[in-house]
């Protein structure tokens, strides 16, 4: 008899660790409290609109890359999801268009360089700090030990690739983003700039990110967050997993340092072991009657500085088919809300895709990233929670009135979530989707492995600073792990 595995979670590090599971020949179930997959990568629909709230791109739909092999194995990236490589990637527009942000690294240079011809000496340190890194991606090794089917091992033409990028690691690490942005003295420039990540990470994440564009990389796959998680859960039902629903596992049943199985608010689910990809920062401390006690999580518990956002959708009755598909509106005034403050706003413009909206209609997004979990958790306590989200949907349409004129009354719909939504639908820590990576911090993996016996963890909080590409490859790594420990062929 096959020896059972619950999954706890149907995000993609579930989906993609069950999906391995299956294909090794175990009998895996998925366990999910929501009633629907996709965890934090995901996307919806309100009155015909639909907002896509959890990918805006994706690393490792570039086909040369080891991890777009692992996309396609889980069954994420297929025939009916092929990924578009948008170019440029983010435009200055306040009503003129100013600035671009182009994929081609020399014609990135050429744009800044004859629009900011000031500063001349920042943008060639730039471009140099571009180009060390396109060599930079994620390795996707296998574990020491294991018996596996096909092995992946790192190139070493592609080890060779990153040494450039080893030379500035240290410094761009003791750096902000927006310190580094600050270098330029052209506003529109640093506007542009400052919109790749989240002010709070460091310069090394920032150049990462516009290194990953320039390199071929981070495409948007067709139906989005979606389309792809609805794939891996194809490929999932069709290798013989399940996925259980509306499910919350409340408790992982221990017995003398070993996994029995997991208990749920009506009933207990014997299991040989169990994988956990529910934020881990939160999973240890509500899962277990006694938290494991490995130097690994309380490291995690001390390092862990969460990412959040405020998501605005809106369904305009517009066609913004005109406008960029993702433009930074540079503020005159910066837009407050939360304790927090933005002097530009990315927003993301659909109005090009024709299963985002009504016809002559648009679906507009924008994430306004920072801490304001606390902010959010206490307007649920004093019951103001839903009179905030209506002020900061209406503080954001008259924002946008100014720049896209008659904006505010064609609005047909607003959708906004908090980093409580997220806590609420997937149980993660603070709401958040990501850890920060800030100047001089460190940048820490963690073993997926605890004191109990038969438990895994795997998810985004796994290697900092997460994302799709840690979800995905430490699901894979997890149940690895798993078939390491019962040594099973690994497939």
């Amino acid at each position: 008899m096959s020896k059972k595995v619950v999954v706890i979670g149907a995000g993609i590090s579930g989906l993609s660790a069950a999906v391995y599971a299956a294909r090794s020949g175990l009998d895996v179930t998925v366990l999910e409290q929501h009633i629907t997959f996709g965890g934090l990568s995901t996307s919806w629909s309100r009155k015909g609109y639909f907002f896509e709230g959890g990918m805006h791109w994706l690393t490792g739909s570039n086909p040369s890359l080891d991890l777009h092999s692992i996309w396609e194995e889980v069954g994420a990236l297929n025939e009916n999801n092929p990924c578009e490589f948008r170019d440029p990637y983010y435009t200055v527009w306040d009503g003129t268009e100013h600035v671009r942000l182009y994929r081609n690294i020399n014609k990135m240079k050429e744009e800044l360089l004859a629009y900011a011809p000031e500063d001349t000496k920042a943008i060639k340190r730039f471009y140099r700090d571009v180009k060390a890194f396109m060599g930079v991606h994620l390795l996707v090794q296998d574990v020491k030990g294991l018996k596996v089917e096909k092995h992946y091992r790192p190139k070493l033409s592609s080890l060779l690739k990153m040494i450039p990028a080893g030379l500035r690691l240290g410094a761009l690490s003791r750096i902000s983003h927006h310190e580094y942005v600050s270098r330029f003295t052209n506003k529109n420039v640093q506007h542009l700039l400052n919109s790749v990540n989240g002010y709070r990470y460091n310069a090394t994440s920032f150049i990462y990110t516009v290194a990953s564009f320039a390199n071929g990389d981070n495409g948007y796959p067709h139906g989005g967050s979606i389309l792809m998680g609805q794939n891996i859960l194809d490929k999932l039902i069709e290798l013989g997993g399940k996925v259980q629903y509306k499910t919350q596992v409340q408790k992982i049943v221990t017995e003398n340092g070993h996994v029995i199985g997991v208990q749920t608010k009506d009933s207990f689910i014997p299991a040989d072991a169990v994988i956990v990809t529910q934020d881990a920062r939160a999973a240890v401390d509500t899962l277990f009657d006694e938290p494991p006690r490995d130097k690994w999580i309380k490291t995690m518990k001390k390092n862990t500085i969460s990412e959040q956002n405020m998501f605005v959708g809106v369904g305009v009755k517009m066609d913004l088919s005109n406008l960029p598909f993702c433009f930074i509106l540079p503020l005159d005034k910066p837009f407050e809300y939360a304790g927090l403050s933005f002097s530009e706003l990315r927003i993301n413009n659909y109005a090009k895709y024709n299963d985002h909206s009504p016809e002559g209609c648009t679906s507009v997004t924008c994430l306004l990233l920072g801490d304001s979990y606390n902010f959010w958790k206490a307007a649920k306590e004093d019951g103001t929670y839903k009179q905030k989200k209506a002020e900061l949907a209406e503080r954001f349409l008259d924002t946008l009135d100014k720049y896209i004129p008659g904006f505010k009354e064609a609005v047909e719909v607003t959708d906004i979530a908090t980093p409580c939504t997220y806590e609420r639908y997937c149980s993660s820590f603070e709401g958040s989707w990501m850890s920060v990576w800030a100047p001089k911090g460190k940048r820490p993996s963690y073993p997926q492995k605890c004191e109990i016996e038969g438990v895994y963890f795997a998810g985004q909080r796994m290697i900092m600073p997460g994302g799709l590409p840690i979800a995905v490859y430490s699901g894979r790594r997890a149940t690895q792990l798993l078939c390491k420990d019962w040594n099973v062929i690994f497939r």
